[in-house]
């Protein structure tokens, strides 16, 4: 049975398309009102019907479309046409409406997406910030290691997740504070040094800037106001080790070590303190150097047979710029413990290799052994595979506590005893020549003879002191300081003139 394909007033049914064939196919369908439909037909056999509804416009004949049945309905279908039948009554053509629709949709959307953007961007974490500040705002000579690893402890964990338009100086001052109360007041220093300079870099630079409208936070942030009281912000330690200590030491680590080859079960026995870590120490108190220094050295720059150590300035500490090459004269001192060493590590490239042999040990490795055998000074709970016990105190504790960087200051002060000039002492521990640039391109003398000399006598000093031949600093007649004593009076007197 086949159904006309048009007639005045008829409407179709649905019983009706669904009886439509493939056979059909390019038939066109009248549904009355200006609404018809083109019989489609698909490789499979299935059947669709695109209506449309024609109108004049501009005295021409226009097309509508309405939908294809069955994906829609045939009410759906009559109601496209009707409204599209109103807007032509309106004077509006249904196309331009439905392109204003679209436009409109489109419009919509990108009003969504831009909003969502501006919430995205009004959102952006202190974690971003420091991620575009560590790539693009600042450059240690470490690769930012240091300070990956200080913002990776102890500020992300704190305020990475904030947006950075939230964070305020309560944020700073909370995160220091509890660095502080952990007892790292240097790293809370530092901490705070380095936030300071990421936001001030902020400040600068677009969307951050915008971000940072109500002022940088760390602005009002006084870290000399959280630290402990009793810490020097200058980090000028003031500790040397007497020579009382020296020798303590010595025998603290003769002792920890005749302690363990007399242990009946070495696998229980309290280890001694490395012996590479020992030889460490002796050397940059017998050499004024920098312990990190120390660390990355290679045996391709230690020359046993003439005593004389190479430290490029790569592995100098210092300014990109300001950092310089030094040769260490070894004295007889000094060049006993480079041998010692050699025949701990010679196998390897690295006088201090790590355990697989293919780099130098951490810079901090000997600081971190000396400080764990110090822990009294330490407000903290024993960490996992560390040692905790207070096994180099030295002098009972009286003096504080000490540290490898102060062999460095204590070799100094004993160079500066012998009567060494301040100008020798800066070269042997390669501090870049003070005063302008003017004079550091002109004068280029090395020292080398007065560095030898100073190394020598420093060897000598330590010498004696091994062998307890030296001179007792505690026996000795305590010198007067004579501007001390006259500060000290000046500040009684005006203390005594000043109104009650």
């Amino acid at each position: 049975m086949r159904y006309p394909k048009s007639g005045i007033g008829r409407k179709w049914t649905v019983i009706e398309l669904k009886a439509i064939g493939p056979s059909w196919k390019g038939e066109v369908l009248s549904d009355g009102d200006g609404l018809s439909g083109q019989v489609l037909a698909a490789a499979d056999g299935s059947v669709s019907i695109k209506f449309r509804y024609g109108f004049k416009w501009d005295g021409k004949k226009t097309w509508h479309y309405c939908g294809a049945w069955p994906t829609a309905t045939l009410d759906e279908i009559r109601t496209n046409r009707d409204n599209a039948r109103k807007a032509v009554r309106d004077g509006i053509n249904p196309n331009d409406q439905r392109k204003a629709v679209r436009i409109e949709n489109r419009l919509q959307v990108e009003r969504v997406i831009a909003e969502q953007k501006k919430r995205d961007a009004d959102n952006i974490t202190v974690q971003s910030l420091f991620d575009a500040w560590v790539t693009d705002g600042v450059k240690r000579e470490d690769n930012n290691a240091e300070i990956k690893r200080s913002f990776n402890k102890d500020v992300l964990p704190a305020i990475g997740t904030l947006p950075v338009k939230d964070v305020t100086e309560h944020h700073i001052r909370a995160l220091l504070r509890a660095m502080v109360d952990r007892g790292v007041n240097r790293l809370a220093v530092i901490a705070s040094h380095d936030l300071k300079q990421m936001f001030v870099w902020a400040e600068e630079r677009q969307p951050w800037r915008r971000l940072l409208q109500e002022g940088n936070p760390t602005a009002l942030v006084a870290v000399e106001n959280l630290v402990d009281a009793d810490y020097d912000l200058s980090n000028e330690g003031t500790r040397t080790l007497s020579p009382k200590e020296i020798r303590e030491l010595r025998d603290i680590f003769a002792a920890m070590h005749q302690a363990y080859e007399a242990a009946p079960d070495k696998r229980r026995a309290k280890r001694p303190v490395l012996k590479e870590t020992q030889l460490a120490l002796w050397i940059s108190l017998s050499t004024a150097c920098r312990i990190g220094e120390l660390l990355m050295a290679e045996w391709k720059h230690v020359n046993l047979e003439i005593g004389a150590w190479f430290i490029p300035k790569k592995n100098a500490k210092g300014k990109r710029g300001k950092k310089q090459d030094q040769v260490v004269y070894l004295s007889a001192f000094a060049l006993k413990q480079f041998k010692a060493l050699h025949e701990l590590t010679k196998a390897s490239k690295w006088c201090f290799p790590c355990a697989d042999g293919e780099n130098h040990v951490n810079e901090k490795t000997v600081s971190k052994q000396v400080g764990d055998r110090q822990c009294r000074f330490k407000d903290r709970k024993p960490l996992k595979n560390r040692v905790h016990d207070d096994t180099l105190v030295l002098s009972g504790g009286e003096n504080g506590k000490w540290t490898p960087h102060d062999m460095r200051r204590t070799a100094a002060t004993m160079m500066q005893h012998l009567e060494v000039t301040p100008e020798v002492i800066d070269q042997c521990q390669n501090h870049v020549l003070a005063g302008s640039k003017v004079r550091r391109h002109y004068l280029h003398y090395k020292y080398s003879k007065e560095k030898r000399e100073a190394w020598r006598l420093l060897g000598e000093r330590l010498t004696a002191i091994f062998e307890g031949k030296d001179e007792d600093e505690s026996t000795r007649a305590p010198e007067v300081d004579i501007e001390a004593l006259f500060i000290q009076s000046l500040k009684e007197e005006a203390a005594l003139e000043a109104p009650a």
